[in-house]
């Protein structure tokens, strides 16, 4: 029961950890100059990459709860890590094929972008923060994917590093 409750625990702490350090880039406070240029260019660095990103810094919220004992930390680092592997993916999903976010009404980060919002819709993989803090918006979804990116399946994502020629390329 133990390592249920700090599993649970890691992934909603690790998703609130995305979502204020999301709002912090947008506050040019974290990484401003590269997460502006992310939102320049408009693609996703690939799963791989990016879980790296998540994971490196993320050693700091999964060492701790060690202290308190194995199961915790176990549990704690398993939910994290899941948190982190769903968020990554979210992410990538919504550069690269957006109708595929079925668990969420609307993909609010591939919407994020979309209209270049600077104040809103910070979740990844789930939206239950921007809709608890305010920051979440709701906004016309549309239709204005061609229709090749219907047939996409859930695992054609950019796993490996965007070349933005490529990612450019694989939108077309």
């Amino acid at each position: 029961m133990v390592f249920v409750i700090a599993l649970l625990l890691g992934v909603l702490v690790a998703s609130f950890v995305e979502y204020v350090v999301h709002r912090l880039m947008h506050a040019g406070l974290i990484n401003g100059k590269k997460h502006a240029e992310h939102h320049r260019d408009g693609w996703g660095q690939g799963f791989w990459p990016e879980l790296r990103d998540y994971l490196a810094p993320g050693l700091l919220l999964i060492v701790p709860p060690w202290f308190l004992g194995t199961a915790i930390g176990i549990g704690w680092t398993s939910g994290c890590v899941l948190s982190a592997v769903l968020m990554v993916y979210a992410h990538q999903l919504q550069h690269d094929n957006p109708l595929r976010c079925r668990w969420m009404r609307l993909p609010v980060h591939y919407v994020h972008h979309r209209d270049q919002m600077w104040h809103h819709n910070f979740g990844m993989g789930f939206d239950w923060w921007d809709r608890l803090f305010g920051t979440y918006k709701t906004v016309p979804f549309g239709e204005e994917f061609p229709p090749e990116a219907r047939d996409l399946g859930l695992l054609d994502i950019h796993w490996l590093p965007v070349d933005p020629v490529k990612a450019t390329e694989h939108e077309q």
